[in-house]
């Protein structure tokens, strides 16, 4: 059993293969572009600002509807390691941040851990934490100064770390304080491009590591539709592109997932209500 979670041995017969005939992640990615109605949405985040919760945003949205789609189809937080299914403990949420927003201000990644049972509320003060923790900690996180560490060594030194390293996650052997520090091992890696005014990229994932999830989130645009009566309304939406290994589930799967978070960010109230029923995932 490995630190980050168990290992599934009931599934699909062909899910055990998988991994053996793709052993790469980034060989066994999948990607699909999806838009989301926010108007609703948007409406929502003013009256949450308005009752307190001052930085609300649609980061806040994004990782809340992962997180109910965790609790309710667990499918979607496994990860594959040493060519093996594992459903993982816990969620834990990477995401890329700069500590200004200036061209060459240094970027970081920060770590947000969750459980299957939080609400919007809770991953906004998780969030909020978070992000104040990090900013206390200067010019480098704990994250920052192991890559620090590592850089400093030569190049041929650090080739033979990083494989030894490789290795050692491959048998589950890594130890667990690095993989939190990792950015590479996680739930779901989140990442918002609309905050620099430019559509969301394909990101891709990484063979190092064990992230099953790359989610790009796009800036806001308004549009003219026309609804069922013919009649011509300006809407408001969001891009954004999904990234994903498709080893961890099948196609059916992901796709009821991804139905169900967009539904959520379109009517995120349900985010603030605990979820109704923690579904387990498979033996």
């Amino acid at each position: 059993m490995r630190k980050e979670g168990r290992r599934i041995k009931t599934g699909p017969a062909m899910d055990a293969v998988a991994a053996f005939i793709m052993p790469n992640r980034v060989g066994a990615s999948n990607t699909f572009h999806a838009v989301a109605e926010i108007g609703n949405c948007e409406s929502f985040i003013r009256e949450k600002r308005a009752e307190g919760y001052s930085s609300f945003g649609m980061m806040h949205i994004f990782m809340a509807a992962y997180v109910r789609v965790v609790s309710e189809l667990p499918g979607i937080n496994r990860f594959i390691r040493g060519q093996r299914l594992y459903a993982r403990n816990g969620i834990e949420i990477c995401m890329a941040i700069k500590k200004e927003l200036k061209l060459n201000a240094p970027e970081t990644v920060i770590k947000l851990y969750a459980s299957p049972c939080d609400t919007a509320a809770t991953i906004y003060e998780k969030l909020t934490a978070e992000i104040a923790e990090n900013k206390k900690e200067g010019d480098r996180n704990s994250m920052d100064s192991a890559i620090k560490v590592l850089v400093s060594l030569p190049g041929i030194l650090l080739k033979c770390v990083v494989s030894f390293l490789k290795m050692l996650d491959y048998f589950g052997l890594l130890p667990r304080f690095l993989t939190k520090l990792s950015p590479f091992h996680g739930s779901l890696f989140i990442t918002n491009l609309g905050s620099l005014g430019i559509p969301p990229v394909c990101h891709h994932l990484y063979d190092f590591g064990n992230l099953p999830v790359f989610i790009a989130m796009g800036k806001k645009r308004s549009e003219y539709v026309m609804d069922k009566t013919g009649e011509v309304e300006k809407k408001r939406f969001i891009d954004f592109t999904v990234v994903c290994d498709e080893r961890i589930c099948d196609g059916h799967y992901y796709a009821s997932a991804f139905k169900r978070l967009k539904k959520l960010i379109e009517n995120p109230e349900e985010l603030f209500l605990p979820p109704k029923n923690i579904i387990e995932d498979i033996k």
